[in-house]
């Protein structure tokens, strides 16, 4: 009788254990924040045995993390609901009335998926890296945590915390793991994004303590939330230089280059392929969404920097002789796109911006994965003093190759359609006149020319001629099978996005017409 009784309560336990599981009250965005630096705290419990383990367990952390959100997201997320989906909310502190508050909508579940995907191929591409593996890949996903928080709150408070949980991770995975000047480039990124948060806790503290009722921090108050106009703008300068520094926007940009020509490639793949987007998601999700009035009166401004931007990064970004810095100034050129998307303000210009979100973070990603993976066979970063590599290395070439053609927006991949889209969608804004939209697109046109001139250069430059390699230099391997497949999972959705864009595009396309129908007055 006793063995039927703990039969039974077992199978109601399961029962019940499955309609949580299995319905959307289940905590999902909770356990996919928390999970990822839970779970790196572990690693300092584990066996050594020539890091073999570490490895294996936190690339396998990261494959779960990347299910469980896949999982979430394609059963428990309506795409015709621009609505915030799979709402959480804990009461965390009192004295502050400070709640845990996590949310998705459309502009927030791309993002996620890239960070999830891109993190994953990152701990893969940090396979080589054998000295102090164990801190090394506990910052590795402590970051993870970090930009899966930062891209899922609801909070402006939760948004600060973990958008300051990003500075230590890269200070230290640059000042531990980079080059000969790491210590240089790490200084100089803590002082440029610890300044920028100093101004984005201005703006957090600004909005939430304004108004007539109880300060709230809550993004479905703010939302809401009305200002004079001179404190919004005051508000929106702060915000703005926040993300300015993050994404980055000239003239507050000079940290990037100096980071990715010193960090580990590793590290660079979550430099260019999330940390940069975290800026532009900011932009759209507080400036854009929170303070509409003021981007209404900021918005021409956005597209003359983003237009400015183009040009300078794409003409600075020829001049360099180090091959991870030229990569580091076409980031910064491309980010100009994602500016004129934002201060379009039309759906089409939005969705472009969107989607170059995504976009650059594959190709950027992709590009210094194979910077890196060129200097551990050649030990060469300058330019000049490559060349004829392509011989011993075609498949290293041939993958370089491919996703140079991506970033210079050759027809057939994601890097053209984002771009296009974004043209479009300043030609067809209807808050500038037709003389301004021609010349923006003119000179966006220059800057799209000067983009394949320093990309073909640098193949010129490491994979064509004689200086140092020829087909009988026997110290020279190709890419081997790891290399070769992280390349070719992230020229999949490259390839993908370029023939069917609608893949990211349903993803926003609902969120972003309320966010403009309700624009300029609400």
């Amino acid at each position: 009788m006793l063995k039927i009784t703990y039969i039974f309560r077992a199978r109601v336990f399961l029962v019940q254990a499955y309609l949580v599981f299995t319905t959307n009250f289940f905590p999902w965005l909770t356990i996919i924040v928390i999970l990822p630096i839970f779970a790196g705290s572990v690693i300092f419990f584990l066996p050594h045995r020539g890091n073999r383990v570490i490895r294996w367990y936190t690339i396998c952390i990261c494959i779960l993390e990347l299910l469980l959100t896949t999982y979430a997201f394609c059963y428990h997320f309506q795409l015709d609901d621009p609505l915030i989906q799979l709402v959480e909310d804990f009461k965390w502190i009192n004295l502050f009335d400070f709640h845990w508050r996590l949310g998705i909508d459309g502009l927030s579940i791309g993002p996620i998926l890239l960070t999830g995907f891109i993190t994953t191929l990152a701990t893969l591409a940090a396979w080589p890296i054998t000295r102090d593996s164990r801190l090394f890949h506990f910052l590795m996903l402590a970051m993870y945590s970090g930009q899966i928080g930062l891209f899922a709150s609801r909070d402006l408070l939760l948004f600060f915390i973990m958008w300051e949980l990003e500075l230590i991770p890269v200070y230290l995975l640059l000042s531990m793991w980079g080059g000969k000047k790491r210590l240089y480039s790490a200084t100089k990124f803590i002082l440029y994004t610890a300044g920028g948060s100093i101004f984005l806790l201005m703006g957090v503290l600004g909005v939430g303590l304004y108004g007539s009722t109880e300060p709230t921090l809550n993004f479905a108050t703010l939302v809401n939330q009305s200002y004079p106009v001179a404190l919004e703008i005051i508000l929106y300068i702060a915000f703005f230089i926040a993300f300015a520094v993050k994404s980055p926007i000239i003239p507050l940009h000079t940290w990037l280059p100096d980071t990715h020509g010193e960090a580990h490639y590793s590290t660079c793949m979550l430099l260019a392929g999330i940390l940069l987007k975290m800026g532009a998601y900011g932009l759209i999700r507080i400036n854009m969404e929170l303070l509409s009035h003021a981007h209404y009166i900021f918005s021409p401004w956005l597209v003359i920097v983003g237009t400015i931007q183009i040009i300078y990064a794409a003409s600075t970004s020829l001049g360099q002789r180090n091959l991870k810095k030229r990569i580091a100034y076409s980031s910064v050129s491309h980010m100009g796109f994602i500016l004129i998307g934002i201060g379009s303000i039309n759906d089409t210009g939005l969705n472009g911006a969107i989607l170059q979100i995504v976009s650059h973070g594959f190709i950027g990603a992709a590009l210094f994965f194979l910077a890196g993976t060129s200097y551990d066979r050649i030990r060469i970063v300058y330019l000049d003093e490559m060349g004829g590599i392509a011989i011993p290395m075609p498949k290293i070439f041939t993958m370089f190759s491919s996703f140079s053609m991506a970033s210079l927006a050759l027809p057939g991949m994601s890097g053209f359609v984002a771009e296009f889209i974004v043209f479009f969608g300043i030609i067809t804004s209807q808050k500038y006149l037709l003389i301004s939209k021609l010349g923006i697109t003119f000179v966006m046109a220059i800057g799209m020319i000067l983009t394949p001139i320093y990309s073909l250069s640098m193949l010129r430059q490491m994979f064509y001629g004689y200086k140092l390699f020829n087909a009988t230099n026997p110290y020279v391997f190709d890419s081997g099978p790891r290399e070769l497949f992280v390349s070719i999972a992230i020229f999949i959705p490259v390839i993908g996005i370029g023939m069917y864009p609608d893949f990211v595009l349903s993803l926003s396309v609902d969120k972003v017409e309320v966010l403009l129908s309700n624009f300029v007055y609400r």
